[in-house]
């Protein structure tokens, strides 16, 4: 393990996770630097930091400060102990950005031992599929966005997109549409049309954007109603959560 490539990390700490499916079970959460976009509604600290943050005791928010990079005897020796002293408390482990694909030769070397402590939760924007495919043995699930021009402020990404969910068959996967009050119809359809292509019976998770500010417009509830009746023509399985650890309080 000690000739592991070392990692540029933001941050190590257990909460509930908030988002998807997965929604409320206990996870780690190992935050990598680093994207390949800049999404404009984004909210997370995205560029190499000179240090780490790493919780000393889990969901305490009892943050040590590590010099950067991170070995991965690091990161196994915090799985270690709070696999010791909470056994059972976490359901995986989710690698998280940012982007962390941008980190693949990293990943390819760390999940190995990374999956024997925890299963894996990849969280992903879903546009570097080849970079997937080198690290596909050791992800037990997958969350991948959509990313919408209208929320992003990017181009679009269908063909890739498409590609990185057929590089993902095996695996259990959801996608999330990350929607704003300019979200139209049509890209609603396309993204539900897209993961039909594919799988009907992906789930497809209408995220609506947490506003920055306080004047920030929130996406109507029935507008949610209306674009998850659209999803629905396409798929079996819609569902409109938003990002719950915001309301409740937990990171």
């Amino acid at each position: 393990m000690s000739e592991q490539p070392a990692a540029q990390l933001i941050e190590l700490f257990s909460s509930a996770q908030g988002e998807g499916p997965l929604v409320g079970v206990r996870q780690v959460f190992l935050r990598f630097a680093g994207c390949n976009l800049n999404c404009q509604y984004c909210d997370t600290l995205l560029e190499p930091q000179p240090k780490c943050l790493i919780e000393a005791t889990p969901g305490r928010g009892d943050f040590d400060k590590l010099p950067n990079p991170i070995a991965l005897e690091t990161v196994v020796a915090v799985l270690d102990r709070w696999s010791q002293g909470w056994p059972g408390l976490h359901h995986s482990l989710s690698i998280t950005g940012g982007e962390p694909l941008v980190a693949v030769d990293t990943l390819e070397h760390w999940l190995p031992t990374l999956q024997r402590q925890l299963p894996i939760l990849l969280e992903t924007n879903g546009t570097l599929p080849e970079a997937f495919s080198r690290i596909k043995p050791w992800v037990n699930y997958l969350s991948m966005d959509i990313k919408l021009p209208s929320a992003t402020g990017h181009a679009e990404q269908w063909a890739v997109h498409r590609e990185f969910l057929r590089a993902a068959a095996g695996i259990e996967t959801y996608v999330k549409l990350v929607v704003s009050p300019q979200t139209e119809d049509w890209e609603v359809q396309k993204s539900a049309a897209l993961v039909q292509s594919v799988s009907p019976s992906i789930p497809l998770i209408l995220q609506p954007m947490s506003p920055a500010t306080p004047s920030q417009q929130l996406v109507p509830a029935l507008r949610l109603l209306e674009l998850q009746e659209i999803a629905c023509r396409y798929l079996k399985d819609v569902r409109i959560i938003p990002q719950t650890h915001k309301f409740i309080g937990i990171l």
